[in-house]
């Protein structure tokens, strides 16, 4: 079981939409005592659009979830998450390894971290973005690459400032993973990633962003990728 994950958080100095090959596994996000019909409606806000998979359209949904009350994410649908993937993993020899540790640092990091995520601002599906991340995740997949870093030498900046200029951006890659809560949940318990740079890019309030765009790609070291590419937009109206 191979997994890896890759974060950046761009802020611009002035500071003031493609298909995916993966196919999804569920139609809609499942519902969760805990959470009222009205809240889980509210956080699916990329429900409507045709250019995302399902699972796609769950990464957006998790995040949203986790941004407008981050204890109860965390006590539901990433504890959901916990326990399958570590029933998942108990195959593997390097069980110890591969699990979901609820007494290390990076759990008990991402608990307070969410304690702290109230009404932080729903993520919004953007087609434009989304083809960007599209464009990204088949690059890695057609050369065999991970990173910010295109074939051609672009940056993630480079890509993303082509359609939004003079703006706050981010990138978060994941790799290994297809489903939508084993994606978001893996980005923000972030092991291994010193400056947790994932989980802040998803509970970022400094930039106010709010446009996302999102690809689920085949990969051929990892199997899958997932590029998530965030842009803010002041006065966004939705």
């Amino acid at each position: 079981m191979k997994s890896f994950l890759i974060s950046l958080l761009f802020i611009w100095p002035i500071l003031l939409n493609a298909k995916t090959n993966v196919k999804s596994r569920i139609e809609e996000p499942p519902a969760r005592a805990g959470w009222t019909s009205e809240e889980l409606t509210l956080a699916n806000t990329a429900i409507d659009v045709d250019y995302l998979s399902s699972e796609e359209k769950n990464i957006i949904f998790y995040m949203n979830l986790a941004r407008m009350d981050g204890t109860r994410f965390f006590k539901t649908y990433f504890q959901d998450f916990v326990d399958a993937h570590n029933q998942r993993m108990k195959r593997y020899s390097n069980y110890s390894e591969l699990k979901v540790n609820r007494y290390d640092a990076y759990y008990r990091g991402l608990e307070q971290d969410l304690k702290r995520a109230k009404n932080l601002g729903l993520l919004y599906p953007d087609e434009t973005l989304t083809y960007v991340s599209n464009q990204h995740g088949s690059d890695m997949n057609k050369h065999n690459m991970i990173g910010h870093v295109s074939s051609d030498g672009r940056t993630m900046v480079n890509r993303i400032e082509k359609y939004y200029k003079n703006r706050g951006m981010a990138e978060n890659l994941a790799f290994g993973f297809a489903g939508g809560l084993d994606i978001v949940s893996m980005l923000l318990l972030d092991t291994g990633i010193p400056d947790v740079g994932h989980r802040k890019n998803i509970l970022n309030t400094t930039i106010g962003l709010n446009l996302v765009g999102v690809s689920i790609q085949a990969h051929p070291h990892y199997k899958y990728s997932a590029t998530i590419d965030f842009v803010a937009i002041p006065n966004l109206k939705r």
